[in-house]
């Protein structure tokens, strides 16, 4: 009998492709890396940071949102000391769930969104 759940296992080519759906956003590179992002600004990439876990990947979002993933689910997010400093979190693409990274885009495109239309009106 076979799981009708997915087991598909989610990439940083799962995380482009699902990212590259909201409007505006379009695949780059940041620090020579595989990148997202929303006006030439990143929302996510794959951390380059010795630091960050091989098979892992960074969205950026605010602290509070950070706070709240880390307290929900550790074994999916972290953060390694070179990153507390930046609104963002380490995602271990193992332990996400696939469904999940929608909702990270979304939190990251907003994220980017709210901080560009800011700068817009300070012009």
């Amino acid at each position: 009998m076979s799981s009708s759940k997915s087991t598909k296992k989610v990439t940083f080519d799962t995380v482009v492709k699902a990212g590259l759906t909201l409007p505006g956003v379009e695949a780059g590179t940041s620090w020579g890396s595989p990148a997202l992002k929303l006006h030439g600004k990143m929302i996510a990439c794959i951390p380059t940071n010795k630091q960050a876990e091989t098979d892992s990947f960074a969205i950026c979002i605010d602290f509070e949102q950070r706070d709240e993933l880390l307290a929900s689910d550790p074994k999916v997010y972290y953060v390694k000391p070179h990153y507390e400093d930046y609104p963002c979190v380490l995602v271990r693409l193992k332990h996400v769930p696939p469904d999940a990274i929608k909702d990270l885009l979304n939190m990251a495109w907003q994220y980017r969104h709210a901080k560009s239309a800011r700068k817009r009106k300070r012009s």
